[in-house]
């Protein structure tokens, strides 16, 4: 890499002129300024495209029909020139200081990528004061766990969070686009630990908006549907590429193995049968210590967590007692079924008063390995 290489931000938008405008300008704002900075505009009928004309010569605008994040990806990457390359999220900001410390993560030419951490910011832009992810990122040489483990082996940020060496990406782009049309990050991620080492900035350079449409808003059973489709893709990506090096290791292997892939899979199987018993329309209470999430939701159906303040997940019951008075309290609020996850099936056992209080006022109507449902 030569001193003082040129740096691409490549900002895909989709729909987000609400957004787009404060993208630009933290690309634009960079504390290094051998950048440039290229807009992709993936079909947008808002006024995204009268937001990229009024930055004149300072953007390159790539304007395309409407394919996915994926198609944006694969026009805007052709068009840059930088040595690194920073594909930005239009509802997302870097830092000033983003480009500047991630330059200082590329050792030489063995490195596939540097990421950091980001803020988490809300709709208004505000911190609230969460870093994503919370956990620390990986660091060094990954390769023997990517190919023991598969493409969701280590921790990654989201995909503003990271700075390309343009060497990997010659090598893994075009991506497939009907397969990753709204997570081309991930495709990225599943391929990088097998063409280089990989570097952290440990500091946060970003911030991650989370908003309405963000995948992370979506309900429960959506979200986890999007995941085991994606992962498959994942895998299948990971093996062809490793076979082009002289590894073989079938996708299969990976799914088999992957414990937060099993998880899923069972949590699906779970929700799809949660939806079979709970009516469109309908609240539920369901008892999983949040493990699936602290305010999850089925399409169509309201989640209520047990305990419950306030709508979020309270903690325990200190005895059955509570929990029945809990129980009774929200039954006259509206719910009409209870659920136990697997992860509390221990609670039927623990809270005798509460198993019996259900079992005398309610009716048992599944029992399987996933969940145990009353209708109120």
């Amino acid at each position: 890499m030569s001193r003082a290489p040129l740096v691409s931000i490549i900002i895909n938008n989709g729909n987000y002129g609400a957004f787009l405008g404060q993208a630009i300008e933290s690309a634009l704002a960079q504390t290094y300024r051998n950048s440039e900075v290229i807009v992709v505009d993936d079909g947008s009928s808002d006024n995204s495209r009268e937001v990229i004309a009024s930055y004149g010569g300072r953007i390159v605008p790539v304007l395309k029909v409407n394919g996915g994040q994926a198609s944006a990806f694969n026009a805007g990457f052709p068009i840059s020139r930088g040595e690194v390359v920073i594909f930005l999220d239009s509802d997302d900001m870097l830092l000033p200081t983003a480009v500047e410390r991630a330059l200082t993560g590329f050792k030489g030419r063995d490195t596939a990528k540097v990421h950091w951490p980001m803020w988490e910011i809300d709709e208004a832009g505000r911190r609230t004061g969460r870093r994503v992810p919370s956990q620390p990122l990986a660091e060094g040489n990954m390769r023997g766990v990517v190919i023991r483990d598969g493409p969701a082996s280590y921790v990654s940020p989201p995909g503003s969070g990271n700075a390309w060496s343009r060497r990997v990406l010659e090598e893994i782009l075009p991506m497939p686009e009907p397969q990753f049309k709204g997570a081309a990050d991930t495709y990225l991620f599943a391929l990088a630990g097998i063409f280089g080492s990989i570097g952290r900035i440990a500091e946060p350079q970003g911030h991650y908006r989370v908003h309405g449409r963000n995948n992370t808003m979506k309900p429960l059973d959506s979200r986890i549907d999007l995941f085991l489709e994606r992962y498959g893709h994942r895998c299948l990506a990971l093996s062809n590429h490793l076979r082009a090096q002289g590894v073989t290791v079938e996708p299969d292997v990976w799914l088999e193995n992957n414990a937060y892939y099993g998880w899923m899979r069972r949590l699906h199987a779970a929700t799809q049968e949660i939806a079979g018993l709970v009516p469109a329309g309908s609240s539920f209470i369901l008892v999983d210590e949040a493990q699936w999430g602290e305010t999850e939701t089925l399409t169509g159906r309201h989640t209520i967590p047990f305990l419950e303040r306030e709508g979020r997940y309270w903690g325990l019951p200190p005895n059955s007692s509570t929990a029945v008075g809990e129980l009774e309290r929200l039954r006259a609020a509206g719910a009409a079924f209870m659920v136990f996850a697997w992860p509390a099936f221990w609670w039927l056992d623990y809270y005798s008063g509460l198993r019996s209080h259900l079992y005398a006022t309610a009716r048992c109507v599944l029992k399987s390995e996933h969940v145990v449902v009353f209708d109120l």
